[in-house]
């Protein structure tokens, strides 16, 4: 006779039923009919249709919209260290398989729900893993966690120092948990002293600043999309919008443009550029200067300017539903003001970051901008984030990175 789980029972909806089995990660506070048991926050339930059929475990919390992130469609399954190993190893092997040895030095090791770790992002940076917990679930575990972590990548030759958190984010706090950032104590060992790392990607040579850089403190997405613009850019004229360290206007340079020039609103960010510029030898054809781009754009126009190529690469304008009308008006203008400065021919690079600027909206949104423009466009691709950010396709939260390039062709 098989042994009762120990878990608490989470008794679902029919709607979250529904969404369980088509393979989404998550149970809403609106989709819970009822708790057996004492569910503790952090801790691990058993999610149950209302008619007793098991759909799987994962992490509850009360305090969070996100009621129940799932860990597990195997009741099998014992959570023990050898399982969360075993889970490392596999996104590990992931990874080096679909970057290759050398990106895989400086990649996204671990993706949140699709890699079955709710909550969780791991960064690599070289020697560095740079992480970010946004689950209280995760949270109660990274003490074990994140020692695997570190040994599974040593023992394939990884050479791993330590391990920096950036739980410097507000989101942390609607799940019940306090911000900050700092070295995790890996056991018996000495954390290291700086807390900004070399890396190499698409040939170019970066210092990353992961303790106060945004996010983790480099953009590791965009990786491909920025080599894909190598091959437009030779022996253009370059306006990179929204440049941040300098990562498109210094791809653009590398492969030959003759003039490249960033804009950022964030003086650290251009601070940083310019320093990256100078590390790789480019600082000749690549210049980075401070300016609001909603402003600097038209002053451009004004002025009489016009490029080879011009790079929108935005923040993204919104993070929820509700304001996804008011991020349509914000990406249909810097669309209109990007393509008044494209010259005929020439290039227009545009993306969104955010999972509710779907990709037909965003092309809807550009196809608009084009029309006020009076432009013509010609889609020469379409791209997404990198391999190592993968999209689990029942989870539209994990599709979020969209990558036009478009010729104006009049």
């Amino acid at each position: 006779m098989k042994a009762a789980r120990p878990y608490p029972k989470i008794i679902i909806t029919p709607k979250g039923e529904a969404a369980l089995t088509g393979g989404h990660p998550w149970v809403y506070e609106g989709e819970v009919t009822a708790v057996d048991g004492a569910a503790e926050d952090g801790g691990l339930v058993d999610v149950v249709s209302r008619r007793g059929s098991w759909l799987g475990c994962g992490f509850y919390n009360s305090r969070s919209k996100i009621r129940v992130r799932l860990v597990s469609r195997n009741a099998n399954d014992d959570f023990s260290d050898a399982f969360w190993e075993r889970r490392i190893r596999y996104a590990w092997e992931y990874r080096k398989t679909v970057m290759g040895e050398t990106d895989s030095r400086c990649c996204r090791v671990i993706f949140g729900e699709a890699d079955l770790f709710p909550g969780l992002t791991v960064d690599r940076f070289e020697s560095v893993l740079v992480t970010q917990t946004l689950s209280l679930g995760m949270e109660r575990i990274k003490s074990r966690l994140f020692p695997l972590l570190a040994k599974v990548l040593r023992e394939d030759g990884q050479d791993i120092r330590g391990i920096y958190e950036r739980n410097d984010v507000a989101i942390r706090e609607l799940e019940g948990m306090a911000q900050g950032k700092g070295w995790y104590p890996l056991p018996g060992e000495t954390p290291p002293s700086q807390t900004t790392v070399d890396i190499v990607e698409n040939g170019i040579r970066y210092t990353v600043d992961f303790e106060n850089g945004q996010k983790t403190g480099f953009f590791l997405d965009q990786k491909y999309n920025r080599l894909a613009m190598q091959r437009i850019c030779k022996g253009k004229r370059v306006l990179d919008c929204f440049t941040h360290m300098g990562t498109f206007a210094l791809n653009a340079g590398i492969a030959g443009a003759t003039e490249v020039t960033g804009l950022d609103i964030s003086e650290y960010a251009v601070s940083q550029a310019t320093e990256n510029a100078k590390r790789n030898g480019l600082e000749d054809r690549v210049t980075f200067r401070c300016a609001n781009v909603f402003d600097e754009l038209p002053r451009l126009a004004e002025e009489g300017e016009k490029y080879d190529v011009v790079i929108l690469d935005p923040p993204a304008f919104t993070k929820s539903r509700q304001a996804t009308k008011n991020a349509i008006k914000g990406y249909r203008e810097i669309n209109i003001k990007g393509l008044k400065l494209v010259k005929d021919g020439g290039y227009l690079a545009t993306c969104s970051c955010s999972h509710f600027m779907t990709q037909e909206l965003l092309a809807k949104t550009v196809r608009e901008a084009a029309r006020s423009a009076h432009k013509r466009l010609r889609q020469v691709e379409f791209r997404t984030q990198s391999p190592d950010h993968p999209i689990l396709w029942a989870a539209d939260e994990s599709y979020y990175l969209k990558f036009f390039i478009f010729q104006v062709v009049d």
